[in-house]
């Protein structure tokens, strides 16, 4: 029985020693990272001004024009670029000391760009796919709700608040 605890002993004491990346490594990931995120941003942002701007004109063919604007900024930037935050913004976690779900700041990031993804994918989608001559409400809605998401976990990334969940754990078990 006692070999058992020292061998339960030992293992919570060892160290987890994860794979680094190497310091030319994490600062172009770091770079790539901060790139697409804030175009992914400064695209949501055009988008949600577009959208509004379609939505509050009565001329045909300023709403045909918008809508055709929105399809471009969704599939050439809005895709790509969120698929790549999340690559990149996973690939750091890994990466570094923070992971992926050590830090509380870290999981809200990833359940941040999870939900733009899925906004642009259950909203955006369907209404860009549909008529132009749609109520553009579901537009305006979604934007506005990505560029208050990205703009919440790029805060997040700069002042990383909170302790890592371990520490959280072991204080309260004391």
């Amino acid at each position: 029985m006692n070999d058992l605890n020292a061998t339960s002993r030992a293992t919570h004491e060892a160290p987890v020693r994860r794979r680094r990346l190497g310091r030319r490594t994490l600062l172009t990931l770091l770079t790539a990272h901060i790139i697409v995120s804030v175009g992914l941003l400064g695209d949501s942002a055009g988008f949600l001004a577009v959208a509004i701007r379609r939505a509050t004109s009565d001329n045909p063919a300023v709403i045909e024009a918008s809508h055709e604007l929105l399809g471009m900024f969704a599939l050439v930037f809005g895709i790509p670029l969120s698929f790549l935050a999340l690559l990149t913004g996973a690939a750091l976690g890994l990466g570094t000391r923070w992971g992926l779900f050590r830090y509380p700041w870290v999981i809200i990031k990833l359940v941040l760009i999870v939900s733009v993804i899925l906004v642009g994918a259950t909203v955006l989608r369907p209404v860009l796919a549909g008529d132009a001559q749609l109520d553009g409400g579901a537009l305006i809605a979604g934007a506005a709700y990505d560029v208050v998401a990205l703009t919440v976990a790029t805060a997040l990334g700069v002042f990383k608040p909170g302790r890592a969940l371990r520490h959280r754990q072991a204080a309260a078990a004391r």
